[in-house]
């Protein structure tokens, strides 16, 4: 069987690696190579291009270098949202690429060179970016349900231990599932492994005529994952528990957001 294996430019990431000076993204007068911007939204191509055989775009959210989907308004993280997949769907309507990939990256854990709100489209030329990925992972227990839009909590980890899926199919949905993407990125922060979390990565995927947001929150990764690809899920009482201090989270700030 192929593996897709994406050939890292080193010299170019050594460069990157090595940036000294204050946050690039906040000193929007100096950026290059913009593509498109939407008031504070801004799409530009990537300075530091460490990828062969592609397309690296950053979408800076925001002009608020501590701005995050946790603490955006609500309004405000669905216009980046709708943003964000409008761009993505262009790219992937324009045939220029085998697959398309749009995620984000947040806290020291996830991956990610920037703390400044941003996302990240990457074109891949050659390599189908979801050879890896299977139905089974986007399938779970449920945590919620509203206008059509599903929330879950996946059975079958890409890698493990906690993996949520919120998975929508019309664009009439997407506000609903900016607020419902929302709730998980907060809860993860603020409730979570009793506050421990730091870090997530969002990644979304196109399947079977739906649009699915899968919510991971970082830590370092399993020797189990790193070594053999075995992924992990937490024993079905901690999964229980999980559910119900979800939904008991998700209740309180929907009081709170009222008062």
């Amino acid at each position: 069987m192929t593996q897709n294996v994406l050939s890292f430019i080193a010299t170019t990431g050594i460069q990157k690696a090595n940036i000294k000076q204050g946050c690039p993204f906040c000193q929007v007068a100096d950026l290059r190579n913009i593509v498109d911007r939407q008031g504070e939204k801004i799409l530009l191509k990537n300075k530091y291009m460490t990828l062969e055989d592609t397309e690296q775009l950053v979408l800076i959210e925001s002009d608020r270098h501590n701005g995050d989907v946790s603490n955006y308004e609500k309004q405000e993280w669905a216009a980046i949202l709708r943003y964000a997949i409008d761009n993505w769907e262009a790219l992937l309507k324009s045939k220029a690429y085998r697959s398309v990939l749009l995620y984000k990256n947040f806290g020291p854990e996830s991956g990610g060179s920037q703390e400044h709100p941003h996302m990240q489209l990457i074109g891949l030329k050659n390599i189908a970016g979801y050879t890896a990925i299977r139905k089974k992972n986007f399938i779970g227990i449920k945590l919620a349900e509203k206008s059509g839009v599903t929330v879950n909590l996946s059975e079958f980890p890409i890698m493990g231990f906690l993996e949520i899926n919120v998975i929508w199919r019309t664009d009439n949905q997407l506000r609903i599932a900016a607020e419902e993407i929302q709730d998980v990125v907060s809860y993860l922060l603020n409730q979570y492994y009793q506050g421990c979390c730091q870090s997530y990565n969002l990644f979304f995927y196109k399947s079977d005529a739906r649009y699915i947001c899968k919510i991971v929150p970082r830590f370092t990764v399993s020797p189990y994952f790193v070594g053999y690809k075995i992924a992990q899920t937490f024993n079905a009482d901690y999964v229980t528990f999980i559910k119900h201090e979800y939904l008991a989270y998700c209740a309180r700030r929907w009081v709170s957001s009222r008062l």
